[in-house]
């Protein structure tokens, strides 16, 4: 019998909820910003919000945040819908955005300055801040704070306007100077930015800060429980203070511990950083933490659901190793991909007693862990390449591939016997003589000729050129960010990306497409690239064959 997890503690509140009849149903939402794709640790916040939905009959909206038209794009908009659709969720008719609500919001900034709860000032950004406090000396009331209603009604209606220029009055919430929580501190809840909005166009010239959208958001949509990662803990009493003096729905924020994998950043801006100063090739390159970049390398959707399940719900920080990861990645690949044959540093092998001008077909088993999977044909003739390194001169005892007098087995072919190696001028090893047992067959073997060794092969005359690309971690430490004095690039590892041009393929591959997951024999997982075309063919390493995690010991 399956061993049942336990309730973490987002589940024990919500189920406690619906038990006490707080709710009837649970209604939760993602609402990323659109400024730039997500990434491992959206992953996480994504299986979340729509598997607790999934799990207690409720629902999930799609929310995009988007209250800064400086950064905000209709790019990123659709790239992050096409992330979500591709793990496998969907929010139906539910997606919504915070520039729906800007007028609401404007209402409910005006109820505030009604209230004495809010007011404009005309501080420079440096005085805020100077009048702000520390953590442990409490601020100062700024010059603007007793403003009158009357006088803060007008100046705010004048903001919306488009009076003023850029960056010469906020609007803040009135609250208090002295509180132990600097974010309450008289935070501020509008600024005036006259750029076109992605959505709005010059509708609107003042745009509300985050911290003043996101519960009202929340509170418009009847969301019941805001889960958010632990940066957020200090803006719930914020949060709570908008909720309690609008008077809106109760939302409710629960913090969680946010997704960090090791040799991963999960700063959009940095990010978008490496992005723009081309140290990759977008935010869909393989080595970046974004979705479309796993999708790009190949990791299956279905193994990062996994990998967000095993890593769980915790309220302290801490660092997943990355093996767990590739674990994850590497037991869904294992039950989905074609098996097939690649040679990365080819060296001809010439079968001698194979007939001239002959061609015949292998039968291979597409994946030998799935029954449905079927077989594919390869061709096979007296001229075959292998891998360089399967081949070795006054090989030891052990050594069970390809050296002169010894047998080895081409995988779903014949055994051949090593009759001797043909060098160039400067000594290197061009080619390989062989003979064959026409009785060996795979499947039809009546030589009983022995072979320890198996090897993978491509036929010269069909095969495809290809080009592989390996792409290693894109820092050289696990934590590129855990140093305040060092900047990320300091640890950006030059030698990420390492391209083969050489290497060869059976026909087969290219035809498959760029979502077929593959294992190339002996090597490891691979997926074709994006970018391949009919003259280019481009392949991306997913993960390697072998995992080095080893799940943690329980008593």
């Amino acid at each position: 019998m399956e061993e049942r997890k336990s309730k973490n503690f987002i589940e024990q509140i919500i189920e406690s909820d619906l038990e006490s009849g707080k709710h009837a149903s649970i209604h939760t939402r993602f609402p990323p910003e659109p400024n730039g794709f997500l990434h491992i640790g959206h992953c996480k916040a994504i299986c979340l919000n729509f598997e607790l939905a999934k799990q207690y009959d409720g629902v999930t909206n799609l929310r995009f945040d988007d209250t800064n038209p400086t950064t905000e794009d209709t790019t990123y908009v659709d790239a992050i819908k096409n992330d979500i659709k591709w793990l496998g969720y969907d929010w139906e008719d539910r997606l919504f955005f915070a520039s729906d609500y800007f007028q609401q919001l404007y209402d409910m900034a005006l109820m505030l300055i009604k209230k004495g709860l809010a007011y404009v000032d005309d501080s420079t950004p440096e005085e805020i801040a100077a009048e702000k406090g520390t953590t442990t000396e409490p601020g100062i009331n700024g010059k603007y704070r007793d403003r009158t209603i009357e006088e803060n009604l007008d100046l705010f209606n004048r903001m919306k306007q488009g009076e003023f220029p850029d960056g010469s009055k906020v609007l803040r919430a009135k609250i208090d100077m002295a509180h132990p929580n600097l974010l309450m501190r008289d935070p501020l809840m509008y600024r005036i930015k006259k750029e076109d909005h992605h959505r709005t166009g010059d509708a609107w010239c003042i745009y509300p800060l985050y911290d003043f959208t996101h519960g009202q958001s929340d509170a418009i949509e009847g969301i019941t429980h805001s889960l958010c990662s632990l940066e957020f803990r200090h803006h719930r009493d914020l949060y709570n203070w908008f909720i309690e003096n609008l008077e809106i729905y109760p939302s409710r924020q629960i913090e969680f511990s946010r997704m960090n994998v090791e040799y991963m950043i999960t700063s959009k801006r940095k990010l978008k950083r490496l992005v723009e100063e081309g140290l990759v090739s977008g935010w869909d390159d393989p080595r970046m933490s974004t979705i479309s970049a796993m999708r790009r390398k190949g990791f299956p959707a279905a193994a990062l659901r996994v990998f967000c399940d095993k890593v769980g719900l915790t309220k302290r920080e801490n660092l997943i190793e990355i093996d767990l990861l590739e674990s994850c990645v590497r037991d869904e690949l294992n039950k989905i991909s074609t098996r097939v044959m690649v040679v990365s540093d080819p060296l001809l092998l010439t079968i001698t007693n194979y007939p001239e001008g002959q061609t015949e077909m292998m039968k291979g088993d597409n994946n030998p862990e799935d029954e449905n999977s079927g077989t594919r044909d390869m061709p096979f003739s007296r001229k075959l390449y292998i891998e360089r390194a399967d081949f070795m001169e006054n090989a030891p005892k052990k050594y069970y591939r390809l050296s002169e007098g010894r047998n080895v087995r081409l995988k779903h072919a014949y055994i051949v016997h090593c009759e001797k190696a043909i060098k160039n001028e400067a000594g290197e090893v061009i080619e390989v003589k062989c003979t064959y047992y026409p009785d060996s067959k795979s499947g039809q073997d009546n030589s009983g000729v022995k072979s320890k060794g198996v090897l993978h092969w491509v036929e010269a005359e069909n095969c495809i050129p290809c080009e592989i690309r390996e792409y290693g971690q894109l820092f050289t430490v696990p934590d590129p960010t855990s140093d305040d004095e060092k900047d990320i690039l300091d640890y950006f590892n030059k030698d990420s990306l390492s391209v083969n041009d050489k290497a060869v393929m059976e026909p087969f591959l290219n035809d498959v497409d760029t979502e077929t997951h593959l294992q190339f024999m002996r090597k490891g997982y691979y997926i074709k690239d994006i970018t391949s075309t009919s003259e280019k063919v481009i392949f991306n390493n997913t993960v390697a064959l072998k995992s080095s995690y080893k799940p943690p010991h329980r008593k």
